[in-house]
């Protein structure tokens, strides 16, 4: 299946509609997501897994060559995570990790969490 060519109603779907393989990378993903910000929302938007938490936490998707996070700009983030994100290929707020490597998930979680708690904290606030 190409997945530039469907239109995806879940998560499972995106995911389902890759080889075994990348499949596998995939839920690494989104388990370390998961882990790190149990109560998130899971949905599609632009056609690919999008994370919510308090606002758009992160977007994630599988290419040919590499798996891309899609972080929404903050340069806090990659301030903060930049010793960690060394390693990787930072493209302004897009961070690609090489296909066929292992999936650096305690990366993923701190990245998850970090863009949850600056959601937080620019959540409106009740009274």
């Amino acid at each position: 299946m190409s997945p530039e060519k469907l239109k995806f109603a879940t998560v499972d779907e995106y995911i389902a509609s890759f080889p075994g393989e990348v499949q596998e990378d995939l839920r690494a993903v989104r388990d370390a997501i998961k882990s790190a910000i149990p109560d998130a929302e899971e949905v599609i938007s632009y056609q690919m897994p999008t994370v919510k938490f308090h606002g758009v936490v992160l977007y994630y998707a599988a290419f040919k060559k590499h798996y891309s996070l899609f972080v929404p700009d903050t340069g806090k983030m990659f301030e903060a995570l930049g010793q960690e994100l060394a390693p990787y290929e930072v493209v302004r707020s897009t961070v690609k990790l090489r296909r066929g490597q292992p999936i650096p998930v305690g990366l993923i979680g701190a990245i998850a969490r970090f863009r949850a708690a600056e959601n937080l904290d620019r959540a409106p606030k009740s009274s």
